[in-house]
């Protein structure tokens, strides 16, 4: 499984779910107890558990992000493989996924498990990333974007791309699926830029937005990669400059697939 730090997972789940529409599949209100399986952070942790009256708890792999996680949710986390999760059969009436299936080698066997321990649902909002879209005012950026997303895709090793497919997964599964819909998750920066969007910036500009993805992206163009860089960071101070005259903007759309699933009895 692949491994990413607290700082990546805030960046490109930041406002993901200030409105929580695409989650009303998931009958929230009805819940009894929920695990959110790769929590990573704890993002979606949280929403749950304001959607909900019933017990929350998060389980991930990696133990630095569940650190993050009970420090920012103060709701229960549990260390945890998504194929070997630690509890008894149909311990939960909900278990659900964030951007997880794309990362493992296996993600069928995930969802096996998660049918496992459901009684009920099973859900996963998983993002298609072979279409994302990305318009700019600074002409070099979509295409740049487009280059180093296709290298990504090429040399990740997951299907990172999986979001249109996982309805399939569940059925293979044994889950029998309820709905299946997609959630575009738009992006816009504008002005008056946010805190957060002058860092993006600033990582464009040195090169750090990229390097988060260095080695998949070397695993696909080789030592490509150094002239690809060199052109990002070109794109990112003129992203820097165009800023400070606060004339430009940025709309990405990445679009989730968010499928629900029932348990076969």
């Amino acid at each position: 499984m692949r491994r990413f730090t607290a700082d990546y997972l805030e960046h490109t789940r930041r406002g993901m779910w200030e409105e929580t529409a695409a989650l009303a599949p998931l009958s929230l209100g009805d819940r009894e107890r929920v695990l959110d399986v790769g929590c990573g952070t704890g993002e979606l942790t949280r929403v749950l558990a304001s959607e909900t009256t019933g017990e929350v708890i998060g389980a991930d792999a990696d133990q630095d992000l569940l650190g993050v996680a009970r420090d920012q949710t103060g709701l229960p986390m549990v260390g945890a493989d998504a194929t070997r999760l630690p509890f008894q059969d149909d311990s939960f009436d909900l278990v659900v996924c964030q951007a997880l299936l794309i990362n493992l080698p296996d993600p069928g066997a995930a969802l096996s498990e998660f049918a496992r321990v459901s009684s009920d649902l099973v859900a996963a909002v998983e993002p298609n990333n072979a279409a994302v879209e990305v318009d700019s005012t600074v002409d070099a950026e979509p295409s740049l974007e487009q280059r180093a997303r296709e290298a990504y895709l090429s040399g990740v090793g997951t299907d990172v791309a999986l979001g249109d497919r996982v309805e399939r997964l569940f059925e293979t599964a044994g889950l029998s699926v309820l709905t299946d819909a997609v959630y575009r998750h738009e992006k816009l920066v504008e002005p008056p830029y946010s805190e957060p969007a002058l860092e993006d910036a600033a990582r464009k500009a040195n090169g750090a937005g990229l390097a988060d993805h260095e080695t998949e992206i070397r695993n696909a163009v080789g030592m490509g990669y150094d002239d690809l860089r060199a052109e990002w960071r070109a794109m990112g101070r003129e992203v820097v400059d165009a800023m400070a005259e606060e004339r430009y903007r940025r709309r990405e759309v990445v679009p989730f697939e968010v499928t629900v699933g029932r348990v076969s009895e």
